[in-house]
């Protein structure tokens, strides 16, 4: 493969005057490169509106500009391309920039509108969307000039102050958030309590102060105390309010956490996302304490139920006529028959007949009286 560079001519389909002009190509193997010139794609021509003298006079007449100075704008916006810049400075009377791009934007803008059908099949065009604004369009490059015209001075105070606005607002929405989440106040050095319920307990140690002289930095001591309350606090309320519940219990809550696509631990744990999560905890907690009631009243009564059918009868119940007599004690029996009855009992065998006898005490002579 041979390659070589030759001076050739070209013509472009952006020039309309067919001007011939040259430059080197890169040939390869003695065959020129055929086509249009390979910068022509970059000629792009804006489309700029034609009037008729009906529409002038019924949609585009203004007081400030005359039928002429309309007719010269509009042809020097299509023969540069809207290059306002050079546009005013062919102009044949004195006219600003904003002049130029008011009257030709507002002019283009009418006609649009009224030769559409309706306002809504132009509504997305640019020019119809955003109309030119010339006393911003002012503003704004008096603004740059006098940004522009500043001293070294001037600068290094307006970059000062803009740092120290940025510290200010940057500290005033970490307090606002800090807030938000419900951290304690300058004479607090626990945690706001929630529902009663405690979030810090004892095995944790006490929430250090930020002004304290290890977080003598105000943005650090903040930033720590929004990672303590997102790592800590709320497994803290957690465990405080679920303290009397079993693990099997815990487990259950959340299971059903889950169930009901509720995050166990929420992305933002403000105040009153925790509020809201350990209430929800709660109504959880007493709903399965009232299931286990139900489930041990259907027991209880399935067992009552069985028992009364397999219940031996019952000793059948004294009458009232019986217990209200009266009881008549049995004299002859004092006298005879059971006094005779209690002594045969006394002389029958009694449960320790095979014990040994006792032993024979010596009998001492009764002393008679008078014998002294």
């Amino acid at each position: 493969m041979q390659v070589a560079w030759q001076w050739l001519p070209f013509t472009s389909s952006a020039r309309s005057d067919n001007l011939q002009l040259y430059h080197w190509v890169r040939v390869v193997n003695g065959v020129p490169p055929t086509g249009d010139y390979q910068f022509a794609k970059y000629n792009k021509k804006v489309d700029v509106l034609k009037y008729t003298d009906e529409e002038y006079e019924k949609y585009l007449i203004d007081p400030a500009w005359s039928r002429e100075e309309t007719d010269q704008l509009f042809e020097l916006c299509e023969r540069f391309d809207l290059r306002f810049i050079v546009i005013a400075d062919r102009f044949p009377t004195t006219r600003s920039v904003e002049d130029l791009k008011s009257r030709y934007y507002s002019v283009s803008r009418s006609l649009l509108i009224h030769r559409s059908r309706s306002f809504d099949d132009v509504s997305g065009n640019p020019l119809v969307k955003d109309s030119y604004d010339a006393a911003h369009e002012t503003e704004r490059k008096r603004a740059l000039s006098a940004l522009l015209s500043q001293t070294k001075q001037q600068e290094r105070k307006d970059a000062e102050t803009l740092a120290e606005a940025k510290r200010i607002m940057e500290s005033r929405a970490a307090s606002k958030n800090v807030d938000e989440a419900g951290m304690p106040s300058s004479s607090d050095n626990a945690m706001v309590p929630v529902d009663g319920v405690s979030p810090l307990s004892s095995t944790h140690p006490p929430l250090t102060h930020p002004n304290t002289a290890a977080n003598s930095s105000i943005p650090n001591s903040l930033r720590t105390l929004r990672v303590y309350l997102r790592t800590h606090a709320l497994d803290q309320m957690v465990q405080a309010a679920s303290a009397s519940a079993g693990l099997r219990v815990i487990k259950r809550v959340d299971q059903t956490l889950q169930d009901l696509g509720v995050n166990l631990k929420p992305k933002v744990p403000t105040k009153a996302v925790c509020v809201e999560h350990l209430e929800l905890r709660n109504e959880i907690l007493t709903l399965l304490n009232l299931q286990k009631q139900l489930q041990n009243k259907e027991a209880e009564v399935s067992a009552n139920r069985e028992s009364s059918f397999t219940e031996a009868p019952s000793t059948p119940k004294r009458s009232n006529r019986d217990i209200d007599r009266t009881f008549i004690p049995d004299t002859v029996g004092f006298s005879g028959e059971r006094a005779g009855k209690r002594d045969h009992k006394r002389k029958t065998t009694g449960r320790f007949i095979d014990a040994p006898p006792s032993p024979t005490q010596s009998k001492r002579p009764r002393k008679l009286k008078g014998s002294d």
